[in-house]
């Protein structure tokens, strides 16, 4: 890989793609070849059983944490393990205690993810109301304007799925909490690619998958509440493994909930998950070692590349070209109708994978691309291989 200002070197720890250009990060992030090594280990050991000792079930588990903990600035203990982004928006959808007449505020034309598991709110009589952004992204001024008096929590994508629009977390955050309103961020499109510090922002609660931007398997997420959010949650599920250790299982003694157990009270369900969690870990700490500033920059400076290269004449760009709205999903759409899906159509027969979505065009490069793979996509979006489509 050609070096660039992030210092990053990578091309050899992620697998060779069968060729192909993988700029479809926002839908799978890839696992480095040490999160492969460790799926390999974890199988291996599922096939000889005696390998896996009681140690692990708790050992497996905190490695994760800590390394979450330290990805997104809470302490290890705080982190509450998933499987999706959906498992920690349905903790609070169950655990809060919601009154008649209250209100969630959501984003029209977010992510489904961010938005479905909110409904069922209305059969309580909790009104869930999307509030339309203009420009692209909902501002400050306007969520404050559109606050009433019984607005109790608002979610919102860091990072639109369908615009590649990413929000200012720090505004956003200090109007709600001026208003006494829960902030409530879906980070699946930015944790990974973006550095993110929760000691520092005005966030209430942080979902995410772990399978895009964090290059873990899929069935991976994790959530952070607030410590305050968190006590204040009126649904406790209860895992026996978590209220148990393996020393309680011999001869009789009495079951009882543990007080003591914190966030891992919420921790989903078989947290040593060992085919899952024990490579996602390897992929996390994998990212902790480059460094998120260093990510960071090599994300940027693939999708600067993109955008320089892109013929504006041609196509038209959704997502912000420069400023802090951008992010690193870079959203297009051919000037002509119609030629869009066929555009898609010759990236994916050219070797080069991207999503479609809407209508547009979603390309989303990660650290394990290269030069090479940007000027691919572009040969084909500028038709330079083939004539102009």
């Amino acid at each position: 890989m050609t070096g660039d200002a992030s210092g990053l070197e990578v091309g050899g720890d992620f697998g060779g793609f069968e060729g192909r250009a993988w700029l479809n990060c926002a839908h799978q992030g890839p696992l480095p070849l040490v999160a492969v090594a460790e799926a390999e280990r974890a199988l291996a050991d599922k096939a000889a059983p005696h390998r896996i000792g009681d140690e692990d079930f708790t050992g497996v588990p905190g490695r994760l944490k800590a390394a979450l903990g330290r990805l997104v600035g809470v302490p290890a203990d705080q982190v509450i393990l998933g499987n999706s982004t959906t498992y920690g928006l349905h903790l609070l959808v169950q655990g809060v205690d919601w009154r008649q007449g209250d209100e969630v505020l959501l984003v029209d034309g977010d992510f489904p993810a961010t938005i479905v598991p909110w409904l069922p709110l209305a059969e309580r009589g909790v009104r869930v109301r999307q509030l339309r952004p203009e420009g692209g992204a909902l501002d400050a001024g306007r969520l404050e304007a559109e606050l009433t008096p019984a607005t109790r929590l608002f979610c919102t994508s860091w990072v639109f799925s369908f615009t590649g629009q990413a929000v200012d977390l720090a505004a956003l955050g200090r109007v709600c909490r001026r208003a006494g309103v829960t902030f409530v961020v879906n980070g699946s499109q930015a944790v990974g690619a973006a550095p993110l510090d929760l000691g520092t922002l005005p966030v209430d609660a942080l979902v995410s998958c772990g399978f895009k931007w964090l290059c873990g398997p899929y069935g991976t997420g994790f959530c952070w509440l607030a410590p305050d959010l968190l006590a204040s949650l009126t649904y406790r599920p209860a895992y026996w493994l978590g209220h148990l250790a393996q020393d309680d299982l011999g001869g009789h003694r009495e079951v009882r909930l543990r007080d003591d157990l914190g966030a891992a009270a919420w921790d989903v369900f078989g947290t040593a998950n060992f085919l899952n969690f024990r490579p996602w870990t390897a992929s996390v700490e994998y990212l902790l070692g480059l460094g998120a500033e260093r990510v960071a920059a090599r994300d940027q400076a693939l999708v600067e590349r993109f955008l320089l290269g892109l013929d504006p004449d041609r196509h038209r760009l959704v997502s912000p070209r420069r400023g802090p709205g951008r992010s690193t999903l870079v959203v297009l759409g051919h000037r002509q109708p119609g030629r869009t899906e066929a555009l898609h159509r010759r990236l994916a027969a050219a070797g080069v994978d991207v999503a479609l979505r809407r209508g547009r065009l979603r390309v989303s490069p990660h650290l394990y691309n290269t030069e090479a793979d940007i000027d691919r996509a572009l040969e084909v979006l500028d038709g330079a291989d083939r004539g102009r489509p």
